[in-house]
């Protein structure tokens, strides 16, 4: 009767060993992942950062003038041509 009631001890002893060691195998993996991960998100954030500069680069008001003027031949014109026009809501 000691040895059946000392054989399942050691069974159930067994079983939760493994079920140790598998949690912390499993842990020690999304550990990891999510080291991966965080590394993507500082490198996404770089890239957005870089993004951002070059999109206030390519849309800076002095360099839009000069293609408009340069490559487009656009002209400020005169100011008897200008027309105001006002908004629906000021209406």
């Amino acid at each position: 009767m000691m040895v059946r009631f000392n054989l399942i001890l050691l069974a159930i002893l067994l079983v939760c060993a493994l079920s140790v060691v598998t949690s912390q195998h499993k842990a020690r993996k999304l550990y990891v992942e999510l080291q991966k991960e965080q590394e993507l998100a500082k490198q996404l954030e770089i890239e957005w950062g870089q993004l951002q500069l070059e999109q206030s680069t390519w849309a800076m008001h002095a360099r839009v003038e000069k293609i408009a003027s340069g490559q487009l031949m656009m002209r400020v014109p005169p100011a008897g041509r200008l027309q105001i026009v006002a908004p629906e809501a000021a209406r």
